[in-house]
């Protein structure tokens, strides 16, 4: 196999902005989809299950669809309206953030059921309310067990974020099918690209590891 060194040379520049833009995607989409994914969690916990389905279904619809339909659905469909026209790099960011926060959501719900009922109790038989206790006792503990999902949760963020390539965002699977369009090679941009994508990964979860060994000795 004739592996052309030289054309990843050509366009590492291209790679690297591409990597930049990538981080920038799965940064933005675990933020916001982090908080999102709080209040919907919350949301679903409520006793009034009148209340909660909306949040129920919203998890639903991110969860039963697949993603590439999602983020297409809102490029042309949900962003034109408001931005008067496309936006590629918008419409990823609110695409993966919505699709993250319903599985967040779920990650967040099974964290706060995790954690005994009577803790609970004793904070509000010390005078705490109900978002005080959740703030100050539950959610503190809960947060040390959703270490490991959400970790995976943000790896699979990153990995997801190749589907902007879909909608010309220039991220970095988008440069990848450029440089294969462009001289009809696969081995050299999608190699390049799947080595990216793992210097990447990896190093998330180096850091959600320390992080997770950290918060087990406090």
């Amino acid at each position: 196999m004739d592996f052309r060194w030289d054309l990843i040379v050509e366009y590492a520049p291209f790679f690297a902005k591409g990597t930049l833009l990538t981080i920038g995607l799965s940064i933005a989409g675990i933020v916001i989809g982090t908080f999102l994914g709080l209040l919907i969690g919350l949301g679903k916990l409520m006793r009034n299950k009148l209340l909660a389905l909306p949040f129920n279904w919203y998890i639903n619809f991110f969860r039963g669809t697949p993603l590439m339909v999602q983020i297409l659905l809102i490029h042309f469909a949900v962003v034109p309206p408001f931005l008067g026209t496309t936006n590629a790099i918008v419409a990823a960011i609110v695409a993966l953030s919505l699709n993250s926060a319903a599985y967040i959501a779920e990650i967040f719900r099974a964290g706060i059921q995790s954690i005994d009922r009577g803790q609970m109790e004793a904070a509000r038989s010390l005078g705490m309310t109900h978002v005080q206790a959740m703030k100050f006792v539950i959610l503190p503990q809960a947060f040390k067990r959703m270490i490991p999902p959400l970790g995976n949760e943000f790896i699979v963020l990153i990995k997801d974020s190749s589907l902007a390539a879909l909608i010309a965002a220039p991220e970095l699977m988008y440069w990848g099918r450029a440089m294969q369009g462009q001289y009809y090679r696969a081995w050299e941009p999608y190699l390049t690209a799947a080595v990216i994508y793992l210097v990447l990964t990896l190093s998330l979860n180096f850091l959600l590891t320390r992080l997770e060994r950290r918060m087990a000795t406090e």
